[in-house]
């Protein structure tokens, strides 16, 4: 089915072009992988994972240059800015755990050890707690004393995963088992698992609460794949740019972002919630495949790492 997808796409150019280039921000020195970004939309200031430099770079977004960088680190990737206690966090791949960082400065003020290779970050403030994608597991950790207090095992390592708006329910890619895994955070215990049907590398993810639909990018072959959350059946597949590792929904405007490491954007037009259809590609870098979309700014930020001698720098679009 999804082959026959691939051989059947048209695709349809927008009317006018929705994501407009606005402006780059370099970071010299910065070199290898970059991952995953956060913003203090307040304090008007990007944090960039620079993963392959164990640092998080700080970049005042008035200003237009980095400001600030926290280091050493050790493979940094999810981040999480909190604007209610303003504290920056950090999942650490290699370091095993998370940090604190009050009002996004070093040093430290807390951290969680035991969590080998944590990636992804998620929080809820509504109970002031974290969740956190790493090894086999997804920890919940209190984001005032980042005590663990609870740990859910999963049949592999978590990859992108959504937190429902309600916080009882949690969906969870896990590539290595070419599945998503549905958790009831209450009881910890999986309630469902949908299998990745003729696809392979399921890495992003976005979640349509109102229209209960589960949206994840996969990387072979590269698509979207859409599922019904109330029946676990997966009802939407549409064949996307390579090398997806970001996918966002705007929902205002009833479209998705798939930020790829081939050197495109896509933009998705949510027809209904079982028909989409790329609608514009914005050329960026090899490489840059991590984002942010702000909806409050209407704006869309691209890492870029350096490659060919060339600054690594975050691209800004805006959203019209």
């Amino acid at each position: 089915m999804l082959a026959a997808a691939l051989l059947r796409v048209v695709l349809q150019p927008a009317a006018a072009q929705s994501l407009v280039p606005d402006q780059r921000i370099e970071l010299p020195s910065v070199q290898g992988r970059l991952d995953h970004l956060a913003i203090d939309v307040e304090g008007g200031r990007l944090f960039v994972s620079a993963l392959g430099a164990d640092s998080v770079e700080v970049i005042d977004l008035r200003a237009g240059k980095r400001s600030a960088r926290l280091q050493p680190l050790l493979e940094p990737q999810g981040l999480v800015y909190s604007p209610e206690s303003r504290r920056l966090f950090v999942a650490n791949g290699a370091g095993g755990g998370v940090q604190a960082f009050a009002d996004g400065r070093a040093p430290a003020v807390a951290s969680a050890d035991g969590l080998d290779d944590a990636d992804n970050l998620r929080f809820r403030p509504a109970e002031n707690q974290l969740f956190v994608g790493y090894s086999h597991a997804l920890a919940v950790v209190d984001a005032s004393t980042l005590r663990v207090m609870k740990r859910i095992e999963l049949p592999g390592h978590p990859e992108g995963f959504q937190v429902d708006s309600a916080g009882r329910l949690i969906y969870v890619n896990v590539p290595s088992t070419k599945q998503i895994v549905v958790v009831d955070h209450r009881s910890g215990g999986i309630t469902a698992t949908w299998d990745i049907t003729g696809a392979s590398q399921n890495f992003p993810m976005t979640l349509d609460e109102p229209n209960h639909r589960l949206l994840v990018g996969t990387r072979r072959p590269p698509a979207l794949l859409a599922w019904d959350t109330a029946t676990g059946k997966r009802v939407a597949e549409l064949p996307i740019c390579g090398d997806v590792d970001d996918l966002f929904l705007d929902s205002q405007r009833h479209q998705l972002y798939a930020v790829c490491g081939q050197g495109l954007i896509q933009v998705i037009r949510q027809r209904d919630p079982d028909h989409y259809e790329v609608v514009e590609r914005v050329a960026t870098a090899p490489g840059a495949r991590t984002g942010l979309f702000v909806p409050s700014s209407s704006t869309l930020y691209v890492a870029v790492p350096s490659r060919g001698g060339a600054v690594a720098e975050i691209r800004v679009f805006r959203v019209r």
